[in-house]
């Protein structure tokens, strides 16, 4: 940990990347794992572009439980600190989740890989919603509509769709001039993001892994911090202002 506080002390640039360990504290469940999502739902029926262009009713049964878990949670004393970071040198927050907990929390350098529940997208004309002017309606099992008819969807990545190529970039441009990268709560198996902690090193970064286990990139991290997120990012901070 001390050499954690030296590094981020040192840092001129820092990346925070965050996975689903960074929710599952605040109760949202993850899509993989013993009691992931995807233990429960077929990603290629629920989850696919294919299977909301065939059946976007079936989908909503999926996102509907998305959306009410995520509306109602809070962000843990991890998040606050993530915030904190931003007097240390903090230029980004990449984040794999859809939940909005980071920006909750108040962190507003947020980069969301693979989009937000937090907004509504029509892929026929393009109109977008904020999912909270229409998050009663939704839990209370109405499906949104466009004014032109077609059924709403989370302006989430769907399996079978692209990263948005424009947040890729700029996450890739911030792991390429970060002096310090802190990964906390990923899989490191889910691709790109799993590269982006390598990218970082490659370009003269010190990483930092925070996980409650090892993963396949903590021997290439130079710092392995074992722990709930919120226990050891609150612990960095308070070592950080002291």
């Amino acid at each position: 940990m001390e050499k954690v506080v030296e590094a981020v002390r040192r840092a001129e640039s820092i990346v925070v990347s965050t996975g689903a360990g960074m929710s599952v504290e605040s109760g949202i469940a993850p899509f993989r794992g013993e009691n992931g999502l995807w233990s429960k739902f077929d990603p290629h029926e629920m989850a696919s572009v294919t299977a909301f262009r065939s059946d976007p009713e079936k989908c909503w049964t999926l996102f509907k439980l998305q959306i009410e878990e995520c509306f109602y949670a809070e962000p843990h004393q991890g998040y606050s600190a993530v915030v904190a970071l931003e007097e240390h040198g903090l230029d980004a927050v990449i984040t794999q989740n859809v939940d909005g907990l980071h920006q909750k929390a108040g962190s507003e350098k947020v980069l969301e890989l693979h989009g937000t529940l937090n907004d509504l997208l029509c892929d026929s004309c393009g109109n977008q919603k904020k999912t909270e002017d229409l998050v009663d309606e939704i839990l209370e099992k109405k499906i949104p509509r466009c004014e032109c008819g077609t059924v709403m969807r989370p302006d989430v990545v769907l399996f079978g769709e692209p990263l948005p190529q424009r947040t890729l970039r700029r996450a890739w441009s911030a792991v390429e001039n970060c002096s310090l990268l802190i990964n906390i709560g990923t899989s490191a198996v889910v691709q790109p993001a799993a590269s982006l902690p390598l990218t970082a090193k490659r370009s003269g970064a010190v990483i930092v892994e925070v996980n409650v286990e090892k993963t396949p990139l903590t021997p290439s991290m130079d710092h392995f911090l074992e722990g709930k997120a919120g226990d050891v990012l609150v612990e960095l901070l308070e070592r950080l202002e002291s």
